[in-house]
């Protein structure tokens, strides 16, 4: 069975081995910022994470290393349901979300998208 997300209404087809990427701008530090994610049966899993530098709410995991410029590390947290993404309106983008194609979520101040698995996808026990 495929896996996917549902953001609001939308469904989003997830990439081979059912992992997504995320990025954004950081509001304050206008310092882009990457998380690697994987559908997995326990829930949404963060696999990895990178930064282009640290800042005010931006200090990276302890074993970071870096990488073409990005500090680079694995976060070692349990698996989520549900992902709620928020915009602050300070930054003109949203988080871009890439599974098989790319989507912009949560672009306008105050209009949170929540992620979690569609139903029926391969997250589900």
């Amino acid at each position: 069975m495929s896996g996917c997300l549902m953001a609001g209404a939308l469904a989003i087809a997830l990439g081979p081995g059912q992992d997504f990427a995320l990025t954004w701008t950081h509001s304050v530090e206008k310092i882009g910022w990457h998380e690697s994610w994987e559908l997995t049966p326990q829930g949404l899993q963060l696999t990895g994470a990178a930064v282009r530098g640290s800042g005010a709410g931006m200090e990276p995991g302890p074993d970071a290393r870096l990488v073409d410029g990005w500090l680079v590390w694995e976060p070692q947290l349990p698996p989520i349901p549900e992902l709620v993404l928020a915009a602050s309106g300070a930054t003109g983008d949203g988080w871009r979300l890439c599974g098989t194609e790319c989507v912009t979520l949560a672009a306008r101040a105050g209009q949170p998208v929540i992620l979690k698995p569609c139903p029926g996808s391969s997250a589900r026990p």
